[in-house]
């Protein structure tokens, strides 16, 4: 299986996109602690109220992010 999974956390209210941005920071210090590949870490604003975070992972890999950090929800990436 070489398919890869978003791992995704919600952010909601006036500063989404601020902390959304900095979340992705410690995803990025996470992957280089562990030495786990990813393929893509960032943020997206959705509404003025309402931003994620995610990060694209190996699903070999999935569980070991998925413990560790405790995403809201994951999906197959396209």
């Amino acid at each position: 299986m070489n398919r890869k999974i978003k791992l995704i956390w919600d952010f909601r209210g006036p500063e989404a996109i601020e902390i959304a941005k900095h979340h992705c920071v410690h995803l990025r210090e996470f992957s280089e602690k562990e030495n786990l590949v990813n393929h893509e870490v960032s943020s997206q604003q959705i509404s003025e109220m309402y931003s994620i975070a995610f990060i694209t992972v190996n699903e070999k890999d999935m569980i070991t992010y998925r413990d560790a950090l405790k995403p809201h929800r994951a999906e197959v990436a396209k």
